[in-house]
């Protein structure tokens, strides 16, 4: 795999070009490929921070951490990506990985919730994640809700 350079900003430190490879990048996957139409852009971007894993010039991976009250009453980390041309070589354990590290770095050892596709269960768990809700329909994919407990 090549060199991943992690980036963490919040919104306003996003350069022009970053904020439309990262809105790129959520369409291609959470739109198009899943083919779900939903607003992606939910005014929670503005509040929170954007951790890009960026190789060379490309965009192979990114996730946004919100601040706990925004879409739970936990710290949460979502619109979890690996763009498709870097998938399958563990890029999406890593990004994870040091989006947990970063989620502690600005908010301390507090818990993460998220809300998971149910078919990933099985990754989030491994990275320490426990089920805490019911199997729900968010824009007809089946989710749960984790917790990573610190």
């Amino acid at each position: 795999m090549n060199e991943i350079n992690w980036q963490l900003k919040s919104f306003e430190e996003l350069t022009n070009l970053e904020l439309y490879k990262l809105l790129k990048a959520r369409s291609e996957v959470f739109v198009v490929e899943q083919n779900c139409v939903y607003l992606d852009t939910d005014s929670k971007d503005i509040a929170s921070y954007h951790l890009c894993g960026w190789v060379g010039d490309e965009l192979a991976a990114y996730v946004r951490i919100l601040p706990a009250g925004l879409a739970f009453e936990e710290v949460s980390i979502g619109r979890v990506l690996t763009h498709p041309s870097f998938r399958s070589k563990g890029m999406g354990k890593s990004l994870m990985k040091e989006a947990i590290a970063q989620t502690e770095a600005l908010y301390g050892k507090v818990p993460v919730r998220i809300g998971a596709q149910l078919y990933l269960e099985k990754f989030y768990t491994e990275l320490g994640f426990r089920q805490v809700s019911e199997q729900y329909l968010e824009d007809d994919i089946p989710h749960i809700e984790m917790l990573l407990s610190k």
